[in-house]
C-alpha cells in the first residue's frame, strides 16, 4: 500500500515508520506537524533536524505549521493533499488510545479523509516493543520530560540498555514514555545513510513542568 508516516523525528514514528516498510508498504512521504516554521509540535525538534532525518532516509518531508485550534483542520488538509497524490494510508506510532485521540479520533480522520490506518505498534507491550526497537539499530535522545515524572537529569539521555534498566524500575512510568514521561529525537537507524550528531545542547524548564533540550548546533555524518 502506497502510505505517509505521520512523523514526529521521535522513536515511536521512527519505528512504526520501519515496521511499515518491512511489512511492504511504501512510503511516499514523512507528514510532520509544526509548532511554528522552526519547530515541530510536542517534541519541538528543529526543522533543520527533520529535514536531515528525511535526507538520511532519502524521502520527501511534508512540514505544515499549526496550531491547538486548528490542528484537526490543518492535519486533515495535509492528508488530502496527500490522498490526491496517489496516498492509500496513513502509518502512526500511536501505542495505547489516548483519551479522545485514537479510535475516537484518528480512525475518523482516516475514514473522513479516505485514508486506512497503519499501526504497526497498537497495543503492544511497551516493555517488548523498547526492547524489539533497540534491537533494529536505531539511536535516540530524550529532547522533553514531563518534570513530574521524569527529572531534568533524564534530558540528553540516550536510549539504550541501560536507560531501559533505569526507567523501568520506577513505578508508574511507561517504558517507551506512552504518559507523557518524555520524548525523543532519532539520530540514525536502519535506513539512515547519514546518522546526526548533536554537537551542542541546553537544558530548559518551560511552562507548564515540563524539561526541554535546546540543540543549538548538530551536523549530518555519513554512514560507512
Amino acid at each position: 500500500m502506497k502510505v505517509v508516516a505521520s512523523w514526529s523525528g521521535g522513536k515511536d514514528s521512527a519505528y512504526a515508520y520501519y515496521l511499515a516498510v518491512q511489512e511492504g508498504h511504501q512510503v511516499l512521504s514523512l507528514l510532520t506537524m509544526m509548532m511554528s516554521e522552526s519547530k515541530s509540535n510536542f517534541h519541538m525538534i528543529p526543522a533543520g533536524i527533520l529535514d536531515a532525518q528525511a535526507e538520511a532516509l532519502g524521502i520527501h518531508l511534508i512540514k505544515k505549521t499549526t496550531s491547538a485550534a486548528t490542528y484537526e483542520a490543518d492535519f486533515k488538509a495535509a492528508l488530502k493533499e496527500c490522498k490526491a497524490q496517489g496516498t492509500e494510508g496513513l502509518v502512526t506510532g500511536d501505542i495505547y488510545e489516548v483519551a479522545g485521540h485514537e479510535e475516537g479520533w484518528l480512525a475518523r480522520i482516516c475514514r473522513e479523509v479516505g485514508l486506512t490506518p497503519i499501526k504497526p505498534l497498537w497495543m503492544g507491550d511497551t516493555k517488548l516493543i523498547y526492547l524489539a526497537y533497540l534491537k533494529t539499530g536505531f539511536k535516540a535522545t530524550v529532547v522533553r520530560t514531563n518534570l513530574s515524572k521524569l527529572g531534568e537529569e533524564w534530558l540528553g539521555r540516550t536510549l539504550d540498555r541501560k536507560f531501559y534498566e533505569d526507567i523501568v524500575k520506577l513505578e508508574g512510568i511507561d517504558p517507551c514514555g506512552e504518559g507523557g514521561e518524555y520524548h525523543t529525537v532519532v539520530t540514525d537507524g536502519p535506513g539512515f545513510k547519514n546518522r546526526i550528531e548533536l554537537q551542542e545542547t541546553e537544558k530548559h524548564k518551560l511552562e507548564g513542568g515540563f524539561g526541554y533540550l535546546e540543540i543549538k548546533k548538530f551536523r549530518s555524518v555519513p554512514n560507512r
